[in-house]
């Protein structure tokens, strides 16, 4: 079987008057380059295709015998590219003396299923915002897992776009992905196969794991690593992960590409599968391709319950597969940029000192990391902001590539760069200004005990991590401050775990499934115990932070957390200095947690709760010890507050201040309010508009 030519993409990343970029992936190597179009529309007559004269650049890097990952860099030859204009793009795909295009791949055109293209138009499409015009029209949001229940309503982007394709005020004009854009640690059961079949192909070779941890040569582990269901045990006792999903996760760097691949793009799907076609659980069983736990003679409970999960998962992953043209052709024709949350290397990623000591210091959990990081690297990080990354950085990807060596020391200087890097914050180009902040490598670790109790049950675990510290937030803003932005603009700060979140959630998880967890108690749940207010010093860190920017207006977008909202704040600090922000909420794009006895008892809790805090404030305050406190009726805030602030959470058009059902949030700015609002398959749940004073 042959990979086909384009394995992902066009995907058009960082775009700015100054330079464009567009991210492809190759199974082979072409040269490649682009061609840039102004589209010119005039009612009732062709589109004409103004070719603009600008140098294209193609900086190519090959991770695998089959895996070539280009961006294009497109440069203007005059001074700027034309803004608030349909611009296009085509690229050319060189090979010998043989030179294709978009075209000759079946992705121009009207009726072609894989078209790329809107309406009429010739090319993929998009358009530069002039920096002084003042409105801001984006889309957001997180968590899309391949099995995920429901519409991915991350395709509900390419609906909108489609809806406005020449209406350059109301066709959103970028998209933030807030994290968990795979779930490495959570592939459903009939995509293994296929992740790890075509992670060897792209690669071009098997990378041997068991040279970084021998005991994979032992039984059964020589065995259970390749079969479905068998790496559980390997990546809680070999790599300390402590997903509780964690059978099928990825571990070599072409799984996690492979991943990616499938997320993005019907392409990789069609080389494997007939129109999204798997074996059946009993094939794959006689094939001996599934692992179980007990022996033939005790297996067939065992055998039962992974075949209902195998077929309810076959299901769903069809659903996804449903809507991958449109995903493509959303991320093709909208600028995008994207930040990591945990699910993109594994669930809990550095939740603790005590969890990135206990995997740094196992060889394979170090290893397994930092493929995961090098493969965010190569489909987020890079188009991100390419400038970011120097000679050396890349230097050292390379080295390492070329061979996949574990025992070189290439390897090795390869492993440390990923593990310390820490420049994956960016600033976007949009207005306002975006800063993305890294809340999983830059965070702060207290180091003194936290005493946790649950019955007679009493122990001292690790304390809730700062989600960044003091070093972490001087990157940012040496970042922030070079882009160009000044102390007085609009601001919109994008952090994948909210700062605010819905505080029952938050304290219903801290109060009784965190002491459960902590105590070793095998706890599933939907929810990451991983909020910004659970470390009260680092919440404060981040106000003050704020504070010393001092931006006209902040606005926060975030993730994460499986449910949306949308809620202001008004905070106040000791010198009487003033911050009112507001934070919108959009997750989870495809995997809603709200499901099964235990999601539904807690939305049961946040629906009657809910309508308790509807348009009501409540007030909290910070105090010397960095406790946060809710203030109850007719309790003074003590003078010795760190800060205080009354918080409002936003009712929808519907009512309920949560949406638990898949979503994509869509966002629109001016100098004058701020609209929000969520995408779903089959409604549109809208906000009333903020005024902004």
């Amino acid at each position: 079987m042959d990979l086909p030519t384009i394995l992902s993409g066009p995907i058009l990343r960082r775009v700015e008057p100054s330079h464009i970029y567009i991210w492809i992936a190759l199974s082979n190597r072409h040269k490649l380059s682009a061609k840039l179009y102004h589209i010119e529309s005039t009612e009732g007559t062709e589109h004409e295709y103004h070719e603009i004269d600008c140098d294209s650049e193609t900086t190519t890097f090959r991770a695998g015998k089959q895996l070539y990952i280009s961006l294009i860099k497109l440069t203007p030859n005059g001074s700027t590219f034309p803004v608030n204009t349909l611009l296009g793009y085509n690229l050319h795909f060189q090979k010998n003396a043989k030179v294709l295009d978009l075209q000759d791949f079946g992705l121009l055109g009207h009726n072609l299923p894989h078209s790329i293209t809107y309406g009429d138009l010739r090319f993929p499409s998009f358009y530069i915002r002039d920096p002084k015009q003042q409105q801001t029209n984006i889309l957001y949001g997180s968590c899309r897992k391949l099995h995920g229940k429901g519409e991915d309503t991350l395709s509900q982007g390419d609906v909108a776009v489609e809806n406005n394709y020449l209406d350059l005020e109301n066709r959103p004009g970028t998209l933030f992905l807030l994290g968990d854009q795979i779930y490495a640690d959570d592939v459903p059961d009939p995509v293994f196969p296929i992740m790890t079949d075509a992670g060897k192909r792209l690669i071009g070779k098997e990378e041997n794991l068991a040279e970084i941890e021998p005991r994979l040569n032992e039984k059964p582990f020589h065995t259970s690593l390749s079969q479905t269901r068998g790496r559980q045990y390997i990546m809680e006792r070999f790599c300390k992960f402590t997903s509780s999903h964690c059978r099928n996760h990825a571990m070599t760097h072409g799984e996690y590409a492979a991943l990616y691949l499938l997320s993005w793009s019907p392409e990789l799907w069609d080389s494997y599968t007939d129109n999204c076609t798997f074996p059946t659980f009993n094939e794959s069983n006689k094939k001996n391709q599934i692992y179980f736990i007990y022996e033939n003679n005790e297996r067939n409970k065992e055998e039962n319950v992974y075949k209902k999960e195998y077929e309810e998962q076959v299901e769903d992953v069809k659903e996804t597969y449903k809507t991958l043209s449109k995903i493509r052709r959303l991320l093709a024709n909208i600028p995008t940029y994207m930040i990591f949350d945990d699910h993109d290397i594994t669930d809990d990623w550095n939740i603790s000192h005590h969890w990135k000591n206990n995997v740094f210091q196992s060889n394979l959990g170090r290893h397994v990391v930092a493929n995961g990081l090098a493969a965010y690297w190569l489909f987020q990080g890079w188009g991100n902001d390419p400038d970011q990354f120097n000679d050396s950085f890349l230097k050292t990807m390379w080295k390492y590539c070329r061979s996949y060596d574990a025992r070189s020391a290439a390897h090795g200087a390869w492993e440390e760069m990923l593990w310390n890097f820490d420049q994956w914050n960016f600033v976007a180009p949009t207005n306002p200004t975006s800063i993305f902040l890294d809340t999983r490598t830059q965070r702060k670790y207290d180091h003194s005990p936290l005493p946790v109790s649950l019955g007679r049950t009493i122990e001292e675990k690790d304390r809730p991590p700062q989600l960044i510290g003091e070093r972490g937030w001087q990157t940012i803003t040496d970042c922030l401050y070079t882009s160009g932005w000044k102390s007085g603009e609009a601001l919109l700060i994008i952090s994948p775990a909210p700062v605010y979140g819905i505080g029952l959630i938050e304290s219903f998880l801290n109060q009784y499934i965190y002491p459960l967890k902590t105590i070793g108690v095998p706890v599933t749940t939907a929810f990451d115990f991983e909020s910004w207010k659970y470390n009260g010093e680092g919440f404060s860190e981040l106000l003050y932070q704020i504070k010393e920017w001092n931006p006209s207006h902040c606005f926060i977008l975030s993730g994460d957390v499986h449910y949306a909202s949308a809620v202001t704040t008004n905070v106040e600090f000791p010198d009487h200095d003033k911050l009112c922000i507001y934070q919108f909420t959009s997750s989870p794009m495809n995997n809603m947690s709200f499901s099964g006895v235990q999601g539904g008892l807690m939305k049961a809790i946040v629906t009657i709760n809910a309508a308790k805090r509807r348009n009501k404030e409540i007030n909290r305050y910070c105090d010397a010890s960095y406790d946060i406190v809710k203030q109850k009726r007719n309790t003074p805030c003590p003078d010795d507050f760190t800060w205080k602030e009354k918080i409002r959470y936003l009712s929808s058009n519907r009512g309920p201040i949560i949406e638990t059902d898949n979503n994509l949030g869509h966002l629109v700015i001016t100098p004058t309010f701020v609209q929000n609002s969520l995408l779903q398959a089959k409604k549109e749940i809208t906000y009333a508009p903020i005024t902004l004073s």
